[in-house]
């Protein structure tokens, strides 16, 4: 067979060994491709992020300060707290029984002070974190583009599949910003614990009890998480390779009508994915409820602690505790463990790329057997005879080396000789091609010295015969254009040579892309030329044109030849028949013939075909369109992401790929529609959740509640400074006492109200995705559904508490002073708009290095997809440059892009701060005046700069909130889709009563074109009749509208005029779509088998009932496949794979045909059921076939006439109509189409 087939299984058949789990790289291995200088600048990065996570302890030192001067100067009792960086400005001047005037005097320096010292650390803070993350972004770029690189070149060198290229495309996004975020969080968390130990060590060990409890729960939560998302995801993966398989056969799916029977198949598989929906949302809610619990229960302990340790000393001289360190040990845990506890995610990416870059490393480093840029060995530039010789070869394929595929393989090619290998399927006939051409090396053994479905670059067309010499001249490509018989084609099309190949280019039919392969190849002048089934692909027509260029071609030149076509290999001057990895027989056509040894025997059984199959012209344009369609609906589902590619690259061709990475942005018009539908769309989205909208409103309640909390909290901690401003030590007491419980009741609440929101609001966006997901079965919008998600889950319940907190801050602030909270209000929009603008900033960046990575992924793609055709044509240096300049331009635009997110991201951090500046600068400057009490200020301050940023944090759920609506939109445009076919309007349509007599089938002067070629007309007018218990057989030229026939049976379209009739009712108007598909039985070209049992396979011809074991091996009996199928292993319980993977062409057609007849159908229809086979599965399989129609009206589609030379009725189609009728004896007698086909079909010896 073909180099297809057999390099395939190579891998497919492959044992899968147990491999001993691989050690991740180290974290500093990430940077081992960084150059000298790049080292340095990482150096300095870190002196950023360690300058910016000092910024942070000293903001909570100078903040403690100001605090604690606003006690000390309201108490007057002089002041009791050291100060270190208040004095540097003025500030923090100590007092002795100074009077009123003198206090306030010294809190206006000590608010100054405050408000510069504040304002230069925002500064610094905002300075360092530009240059560090700017620093590590522009870092890892050039890191992961050297790495792109180095991937690309080893998988041009090495000839592997491209897995380990798109690896590199996840390395990126995990180094980027994340090193510098987590080195500020790592180190500001060691800062901010050290400075509290120095400043208050027994506090600060009570309070630090928070920090494990934050970490042990986070570690093992997380766990928790992960495995319930594993087990979500795995859940959806089985209900999407269901829908892959599905929707990849939807045809056979409706054929039989098991639409229902898969959607309910589909939901079971949706049932883990719900219940583990339901346990995240769970833990999730816990995790929550408990973090925010523990943080106001640690609250209430400092405080009471906190306050005892105060009093202690407090008229000593020397005092152990004030007010200023009990809030630097309190702020300083409570920050170091919200840093911690937000280390998770970065661990998690840095692990990720850990686990990428070991393969990615492995791959690069790694010396390649056999390596094309290697200068060792000779080069033979002049003097090459073209002889080739196999000397005592021994070889098996890396993957399978318990088969031995050549066992001491001895032949000799001379100089100018054709040499023909034959054998059988896995003889090792394309191992020898790949040899020559070293894409492997024997075990053993000396070799001494165009492909099935030729693969074209995108390009021009001259631009890919030029791939064979980059040097050649215009000339000399139009010769050998013309030496491949391709020239006048191409001459004809519109830009001639400069005619681009691909989505937007003209499309090539199989023959045209096979010669202008021939004349890539020729235009070398090459003394070999190997053809591996060079026209097993083509139909008849195509292939008497390729194989008389082949013919033209291997003149004077040395060429081996694999095929298993006889008009191929009958010229050659020798052909070889290999069996076993050995030459069995050797000699020329006829001597081999007349030997009448396993070549004659070959070639009289037909495993030598005389013709392969044609598919009909209007089904594979058709189905080609349908793809399309496929795409255009996966484009809107999923915007392009390279990260994805490794999963499905192989399954997309190139000119489709095109079009999704040329694809033109909407129309703004299109833009605003959707805009003004998102009202509308979000209101359908409620509807749709109505199951769920008792957890979204009590979701909703706690979401209100928690808007509560921390203005609650901010007014606990206002009355907290107010209470150490009392003189006598029991009030003192008293007042924490009471504060703490207050901090304790507000802390279980918050933590029932968290979990309660929590809880609500992702049950109820999990069960919806769910949901939708079964919605969207049809539609292959699984993806969209995941992100509708969005409209009613966690985002939504983010929104409603930042809006909730946000009024009710506002609310508290202005009742305690409207100056204050208008000046507090003032900075909000700044902040609010730095978190808005960076996520929004980071979502373009993200869309724009998708896009620049596009053309780079497109160039990978094509080259690593087609790597044996590269390295063939000896472009791998070609490739290489062709990326590296592309990379490079990637490089150059992500640079000019990522300096603006360390701006932004700095930025909102440090403004943060400088509102604290301003604020309580301002708050002090009044309680010098007398104008407020000084608790007050701290309740405004912190109410509404802390709603302001919950506020910001809930915006940026905005584009997760507009993805939900956008997906929303989509999905409903494709739910109100109606299909054009469906059972008739006015009634349900009369079901077929099972036993009622049936008369035939009758075709009444139908008219028909295909609705995506409006301009091809298909059938004109035709007219037939198909009477019961007939056999009648369509045949004709590909194109005429023979299987369009069928396709209007079972009404996977409607004609344009004309009637097709069941019996005597009208198939449109008279009856429902499930009685006329009930009655047919359809077996294809290629049988559709599922990923089940052969049980299972079968009794899905009948999705009406549920078919019995009996009924099952009766139609497996009369199908002919019983006694294979009880010889197996697992009987009729044998699981196929994939399309059945497992079982040969002919017995996968006698299941199929076991699935036609397990539901009696009244009308078989058999669509080339065994033109895809030899002759002896043929002849098995046409026995099946007469057993089955025998007593039952049957249209047979065959291109190989002798198939249908039985038939009661044999009927020519041309140009859309019956041009003649009858037996096959009175078809000949006439000498018409019919005998002309017949006789123009080539027979075998």
């Amino acid at each position: 067979m073909g180099s297809g087939q057999e390099s395939e299984s190579d891998s497919s058949k492959a044992p899968v060994e147990q491999k001993a789990p691989v050690k991740p790289v180290s974290f500093f291995s990430l940077f081992q491709y960084a150059k000298p200088l790049e080292y340095f600048w990482l150096f300095i990065g870190v002196i950023m992020s360690a300058i910016k996570a000092l910024m942070l302890p000293a903001v909570v030192i100078i903040y403690s300060e100001f605090t604690a001067m606003l006690v000390d100067r309201t108490l007057m009792i002089g002041t009791t707290s050291t100060t270190y960086f208040l004095p540097i400005l003025g500030g923090g001047k100590i007092l002795v029984n100074a009077t009123k005037a003198e206090n306030n005097e010294e809190l206006y320096k000590d608010s100054v002070s405050y408000g510069i010292l504040l304002t230069i650390a925002s500064l610094i803070m905002f300075i360092s974190g530009v240059f560090s993350i700017d620093i590590f972004n522009l870092v890892a770029l050039k890191i992961v583009t050297r790495i792109r690189i180095k991937a690309f070149y080893a998988c041009m060198k090495k000839v592997l599949d491209g897995t380990t290229w798109f690896l590199t495309q996840t390395l990126l996004r995990r180094l980027q910003k994340k090193v510098a975020h987590f080195l500020n969080l790592i180190i500001g968390f060691v800062i901010t614990v050290c400075i509290s130990l120095a400043y208050g060590w027994k506090l600060t060990l009570a309070v630090s009890v928070y920090i494990p409890i934050v970490i042990v729960m986070n570690h093992y939560f997380g766990i928790y998480q992960s495995r319930l998302t594993t087990r979500e995801q795995e859940s959806y993966a089985t209900a999407g390779n269901l829908a892959e398989e599905v929707l990849s056969s939807i045809r056979t799916v409706i054929a039989f009508g098991g639409e229902k029977a898969e959607c309910s198949k589909f939901d079971k598989h949706l049932i883990p994915a719900r219940i583990a929906s339901k346990h995240k949302a769970m833990f999730a809610s816990i995790s929550d409820g408990i973090l925010r619990s523990m943080l106001f229960l640690s609250c209430a302990g400092a405080f009471w602690y906190g306050v005892n340790l105060i009093l202690a000393n407090r008229f000593e001289e020397e005092k152990e505790y004030t007010p200023a360190i009990l809030m630097i040990a309190f702020f300083g845990i409570i920050v170091g463990a919200d840093n911690i506890s937000r280390t998770s995610p970065f661990l998690q990416a840095f692990a990720m790329a850990r686990g990428c870059a070991t393969n990615i490393f492995k791959a690069i480093d790694e010396p390649s057997k056999i390596d094309p840029f290697s200068v060792d060995g000779k080069i033979l530039n002049y003097g090459l005879r073209g002889v080739i010789e196999f000397r005592d070869v021994f070889f098996r394929y890396p993957s399978r080396p318990e088969k031995i595929i050549h066992r001491g393989l001895n032949f000799k090619v001379h100089e100018g000789e054709t040499l023909a290998l034959v054998g059988s399927s896995g003889c090792g006939k394309s191992s020898c091609v790949q040899l020559i051409q070293r894409f492997y090396d024997p075990v053993f053994g000396e070799i001494f010295n165009c492909w099935t479905r030729p693969v074209l670059f995108q390009g021009t067309i001259a631009e890919n015969i030029r791939h064979g010499k980059p040097s050649a001249t215009q000339r000399e490509v139009e010769e050998s254009a013309k030496a491949a018989g391709v020239h006048e084609f191409i001459a004809n099309l519109p830009e001639s040579y400069q005619t681009f190949i691909g989505e937007r280019g003209v499309q090539l039919s199989g023959g045209q892309k096979q010669r202008i392969a021939i004349a890539r190849a020729l235009i070398s002048n090459p003394k070999i030329l190997l053809l591996d089934e060079a026209t097993s692909a083509l139909d008849y027509t195509s292939e008497k044109l390729v194989q008389e260029a082949l013919d033209i071609a291997s003149k004077g030149r040395t060429t081996i030849v694999v095929s298993h076509r006889l008009s191929a290999i009958r010229a050659a001057d020798r052909i070889v028949y290999l069996d076993n990895g050995k030459v069995i027989e050797s000699g020329t056509h006829d001597e081999l013939m007349q030997l009448q040894g396993h070549y004659y025997k070959m070639v009289t059984a037909g495993d030598l075909k005389v013709q392969e199959d044609q598919s009909t012209v209007e089904e594979e344009m058709e189905e080609k369109f349908l793809k399309r369609k496929s795409l255009e609906i996966y484009e809107k589902s999923f915007e392009l992401d390279t990260n994805n590619l490794d999963k499905n690259y192989k399954d997309f061709e190139l000119p489709a790929m095109e079009k999704i990475l040329n694809k033109e942005p909407k129309k703004k018009d299109d833009v605003e529609e959707e805009k003004t539908e998102f009202l509308k769309t979000f209101g359908r989205i409620f509807m749709m959740a109505k199951p769920e909208w008792v957890y979204l409103f009590f979701g909703a309640l706690a979401a209100i509640l928690f808007g509560f909390t921390y203005p609650g909290f901010a007014l606990i901690f206002g009355e907290f400074y107010a209470a150490l401003s009392e003189t006598e030590e029991q009030v003192v007491l008293d007042k924490t006492a009471n504060l703490s419980i207050a901090c304790l009741i507000v802390g279980f609440i918050t933590g029932f109200i968290c979990f309660a929101q929590t809880y609500f609001f992702n049950l109820a966006g999990g069960w919806l995705t769910t949901r939708i997901r079964s919605s969207c079965y049809k539609t292959r919008l699984s993806g969209d559904a995941a992100n509708v998600e969005g409209a009613i889950g966690y985002p939504l319940s983010g929104i409603i508490q930042a809006l909730s907190n946000f009024i009710i801050s506002t609310s508290f602030a202005f009742y305690y002073s409207w100056k204050l909270s208008l000046l507090c209000l003032s900075t909000c929009p700044i902040i609010i708009g730095t978190v808005v603008l960076e996520a929004s900033l980071m979502s373009k960046q993200m869309l724009r290095e998708k896009e620049a990575l596009e053309k780079c992924s497109q160039i990978s793609t094509e080259a690593i997809t087609n790597i044996r055709t590269v390295a063939g044509l000896r472009r791998e240096e070609y490739m290489i440059k062709k990326y590296n300049a592309e990379i490079r331009k990637v490089e150059s635009l992500i640079r000019q892009k990522v300096r603006w997110r360390g701006v932004i991201n700095s930025t909102g951090q440090a403004f943060m701060f400088f509102a604290y500046a301003v604020a309580l600068c301002y708050g002090g400057v009044m309680v010098s005046r007398d104008e407020i009490p000084f608790q007050d200020i701290i309740k405004v301050s912190e109410t509404l700069l802390y709603g302001s940023m919950m506020l910001a944090q809930s915006l940026s759920f905005a584009p997760a909130f507009t993805a939900a609506l956008v997906a929303g939109h989509r999905i409903f445009k494709t739910i109100d889709r109606k299909s054009i076919i469906q059972s008739p309007t006015s009634h349900k349509g009369k079901a077929l009563v099972k036993n009622e007599p049936f008369e035939g089938v009758r075709f009444s002067n139908i008219d028909f074109k295909y609705p995506t070629r409006p301009n091809i007309q298909i059938l004109r007018g035709l007219n037939l009749d198909v009477l019961k218990g007939k056999t009648v057989g369509l045949v004709g030229h590909s194109g005429c509208g023979k299987s369009t026939c069928i396709q209007l049976l079972l009404r996977y379209y409607d004609p344009d005029s004309g009637k097709v009739f069941l019996d005597d009712d009208n198939i449109k108007t008279d009856l429902s779509l499930e009685a006329v598909r009930s009655k047919l039985g359809l077996v294809s070209q290629e049988p559709v088998l599922f990923e089940r049992t052969i049980a299972e396979n079968i009794a899905y011809g009948d999705n009406l009932r549920d078919v019995s074991l009996s009924e099952i091996m009766e139609a497996a009996k009369k199908a002919n496949a019983h006694n294979f199928i009880i010889n197996l292993p697992n009987g009729y319980d044998t699981k196929l794979g994939s399309r059945g993977t497992q079982l040969s062409g002919g017995e996968k057609q006698r299941i199929a045909i076991a699935r036609a007849l397990v539901r009696n159908p009244k009308v078989l229809l058999l669509d080339e059921a065994t033109s895809a086979l030899d002759l002896h599965s043929e002849k098995v399989v046409q026995d099946a076939l007469d057993e089955a129609c025998s007593g039952r009206t049957c249209i047979v589609i065959a291109h190989r006439l002798s198939t249908i030379q039985n038939a009661d009725v044999i009927c020519v189609v041309k140009n859309g109509i019956i041009a003649e009728s009858g037996s096959h004896h009175q078809l000949m007698a006439k000498n018409g189409l019919y005998a002309t086909l017949y006789k123009t079909q080539p027979k075998a010896e």
